[in-house]
């Protein structure tokens, strides 16, 4: 699946279109991206989603707290995951905010994408202040020649979750439900560059991850159990997101993977970490000793974590 701008998209097939932010892709998000897929085969159209980088919230409320749960390209691999055949990213900014709901269907639903169908929850706005709704789509629709399915509040209410719901739990450390929420294990995608050496020099060599986007967000300091694919095959380890307290003065946050049974070179190559289970929190041991004691409980830990959830 290839992610397209809006600007360069000139689609020369028909395509049934979803719009949206989809920020995690989670299960509600994915109940409208099955029907989207489905009519998609069904009417041999294009499977498109169609959604807006940066966030709104960013530019219109100025919210440059607001972290999300997917970077762009973790989005389209889970999208492409569901069998979606395009991301088009379409750039929110101000002036595009004041667009009139007639010129968005006119110029980029019709005009770009070639739509002809609009799957859409029943509460969608768009357009100049948000002042368009469902009737008015289609209403857009006998004009533009374009059929629209709207998804009920009956079947969004169904899945009681939003992506709200999910940054919140992992912003508290709730791996669990997050993931549950989420339908899948919430990732982190980085390159690994070079750390201190601490790791090696405690029996656990480390990979760091720096995560280049600085909008995603990072789940509460602590230790966890994670996965990752490397040359096709599925590894294991623990990581700790924090600030080394024990070694730093507690300012900079690191992420590191300690992964078990595993001794290649992961300089320079990016990898998506998979968060299975939260272990405990970050702390600051008196001694070296005991951080490395607590080290081989939390291997300990997580080798049995992953024994009961592989067999």
């Amino acid at each position: 699946m290839k992610i397209k701008s809006a600007i360069d998209s000139h689609f020369k097939s028909d395509s049934v279109v979803t719009i949206g932010t989809f920020d995690g892709v989670h299960i509600g998000h994915q109940k409208i991206i099955n029907r989207l897929v489905k009519i998609a085969k069904k009417k041999t159209y294009q499977a498109v989603v169609l959604t807006f980088f940066p966030h709104p919230r960013m530019v219109l409320q100025k919210d440059s707290s607001l972290k999300l749960i997917n970077t762009i390209d973790e989005k389209s691999l889970l999208l492409e995951r569901f069998g979606v055949d395009h991301l088009v990213v379409k750039e929110f900014t101000t002036e595009f905010s004041r667009m009139s709901a007639h010129d968005f269907v006119r110029d980029v639903l019709i005009g770009k994408l070639q739509t002809k169908h609009i799957i859409i929850g029943y509460d969608h706005h768009f357009g100049r202040n948000r002042a368009a709704n469902i009737d008015d789509l289609r209403e857009f629709g006998s004009i533009f020649e374009f059929e629209v399915t709207e998804i009920s509040a009956q079947e969004v209410n169904e899945v009681a979750v939003s992506s709200t719901k999910i940054r919140t739990a992992l912003i508290e450390g709730d791996l669990k439900v997050a993931n549950k929420y989420l339908g899948y294990d919430f990732m982190l995608t980085g390159t690994v560059v070079k750390g201190k050496g601490i790791g090696k020099k405690l029996d656990f060599p480390t990979a760091n991850l720096h995560i280049e986007e600085p909008y995603k967000l990072i789940p509460k300091n602590g230790v966890y159990v994670v996965r990752s694919q490397y040359n096709g095959k599925t590894i294991f380890g623990m990581m700790n997101i924090g600030t080394n307290p024990t070694f730093n003065d507690g300012k900079v946050q690191f992420i590191e993977i300690n992964f078990f049974d595993f001794n290649d070179d992961l300089y320079g190559k990016k990898l998506q970490i998979d968060m299975l289970q939260r272990l405990r929190d970050e702390q600051k041991f008196e001694s070296v000793d005991d951080l490395k004691e607590q080290l081989k409980k939390d291997r300990q830990m997580a080798l049995s974590f992953i024994k009961d959830h592989n067999d």
